[in-house]
């Protein structure tokens, strides 16, 4: 069948009727026929007798193959034309190897190919349809999976959506909570104290009881022995006077003498002393029932303390070179930090700390709840925290609330939290990771045993005040690392 237009007829011309493709290096035969050398090479191999022209089957000399120039020029013109009329037709849609517009669609190697492509070796054998047809069909598909996906987004927006109501919900609940504890303590506290006095009043009243009866019997037996003095020192002058002398009126003496008895002093009455051991039962009782409930409240917030922590977020700390001070030796991920012998030759820009070893981090926050970890080691003189934007940079610097930072530190075998007065931390083992809990919403932060998930030190809400909170460390002849 003739080509429909004069691009077509030129392919058709331009093609080998071996190989169907446009001809390589081709070659005339006596009959006028042209082939790609290489197919009819192919055609005649191996044949010992005289061989024939493939399309006409006239008898030819094999060696007699003339290179046909021209038609490998014409060849050449035809690709060409070919990729522009493709271009014009229909875009970039061209077979990288024949330059042929790709109209076709094979199944079995699902990929677009040309007309030429269909009828070589290649796709001869596979199930081929026109390129719009499996275009329709394959955007059919993909509305289905468009569908779904659509359908998949819609939920997790739901998700989304619920998940941001129920967290306002569990905020109103941790505030509600919040609001009952403050005032549960506050009460507790008052009962304490009011408790604290009444018992005290009651054992100034004991004290002042067993005080006046001390008194009274110290003055009785005072009097008394005042009085056995005297007589003592009557009877021994007595008995050194004579006989006669010593014998007048001796009946009316030993009378006198046998008629005085000791005052016995006044013994504690058994009423006080049962006032006394009932108080001391109470008070005892009282103390045990307190430290049940010391001992107990640790573990209470210790179980909670994943809980109460799970909200906040945690994020990926690197440190801010521009900060740090020049003996601060920082990684290449600015990640780590350790103490160097030599001072490095840095800028010294306003945000430069000097010559406090310390450094900030990159990250600031204004609101939420973030959390990162630190890698304190297992000894030296580090501290751990954050720092508000305007901290002090230059000269010695307050390392408390009232100077900008909240932080926990380490002095050798020291723990300390970093308050106005410093608070000593005795912990049970020396915490090897640090989690830093801080909530910008409460103003609050709070140092988590990474590894045991033991509370350090929370400065309470309200301490860290609303402002650009970064990460702050300090470090001397020691080395931290941002985890992970």
């Amino acid at each position: 069948m003739a080509a429909e237009n004069p691009v077509e007829s030129l392919q058709e011309e331009a093609t080998c009727p071996v190989c169907l493709e446009y001809f390589t290096e081709p070659v005339t035969l006596e009959c006028g026929h042209n082939f790609c050398r290489a197919c009819i090479s192919q055609c005649w191999e191996g044949s010992t007798t005289a061989v024939s022209c493939p399309q006409c089957r006239e008898i030819v000399q094999q060696r007699n193959l003339r290179p046909n120039r021209q038609l490998a020029n014409v060849v050449e013109i035809v690709k060409r034309l070919s990729l522009q009329a493709a271009k014009g037709a229909g875009g970039d849609g061209v077979c990288e190897r024949h330059q042929e517009a790709l109209k076709l669609f094979c199944e079995d190697d699902q990929t677009p190919i040309c007309v030429i492509c269909r009828e070589s070796q290649a796709h001869r054998a596979h199930t081929v349809v026109p390129i719009e047809e499996a275009a329709q069909e394959y955007k059919e598909k993909i509305q289905a999976h468009l569908k779904t996906l659509r359908e998949e987004r819609e939920k997790l927006l739901g998700f989304k959506v619920t998940g941001e109501r129920k967290s306002q919900e569990y905020l109103k609940q941790t505030q509600t909570e919040r609001q009952n504890i403050v005032s549960e303590f506050q009460q507790l506290r008052q009962f304490l104290e009011e408790h604290e006095q009444l018992l005290l009043a009651q054992l100034e009243k004991l004290d002042e009881e067993i005080v006046r009866i001390q008194n009274e019997n110290v003055s009785k037996l005072s009097e008394e022995i005042s009085c056995l003095s005297e007589l003592i020192g009557e009877m021994e002058g007595k008995c050194q006077k004579p006989a006669s002398e010593f014998l007048q009126n001796i009946r009316s003496t030993l009378s006198r003498w046998e008629k005085g008895k000791f005052l016995q002093p006044e013994e504690i009455s058994p009423e006080l002393e049962e006032r006394i051991s009932g108080f001391s039962q109470k008070t005892i009782a009282l103390l045990e029932a307190l430290r049940k409930f010391k001992d107990t409240l640790p573990f209470a917030l210790e179980t909670k303390t994943g809980e109460l922590l799970g909200a906040h977020r945690q994020v990926n700390v690197t440190l801010d070179p521009d900060t740090a001070q020049p003996q601060l030796v920082l990684s290449q991920d600015r990640k780590s930090m350790r103490w160097g012998h030599t001072r490095q030759d840095l800028p010294n820009n306003p945000v430069r700390f000097d010559p406090e070893p310390c450094v900030l981090g990159c990250e600031g926050f204004t609101s939420g709840r973030h959390c990162w970890e630190v890698e304190v080691g297992d000894g030296g003189y580090w501290a751990v925290g954050v720092a508000r934007e305007s901290v002090r940079r230059k000269g010695g610097i307050s390392h408390n609330p009232e100077g900008g930072i909240w932080a926990v530190e380490r002095d050798w075998s020291q723990f300390r939290a970093l308050t106005s007065p410093v608070t000593p931390l005795p912990l049970s083992r020396a915490p090897s990771r640090i989690r830093v809990c801080l909530d910008c919403d409460q103003g609050q932060v709070t140092f988590i045993d990474a590894d045991d998930e033991a509370p350090i030190f929370t400065f309470p809400p309200g301490s860290v005040p609303g402002e650009r909170i970064r990460p702050w460390l300090w470090v001397w002849r020691s080395q931290l690392r941002l985890w992970p």
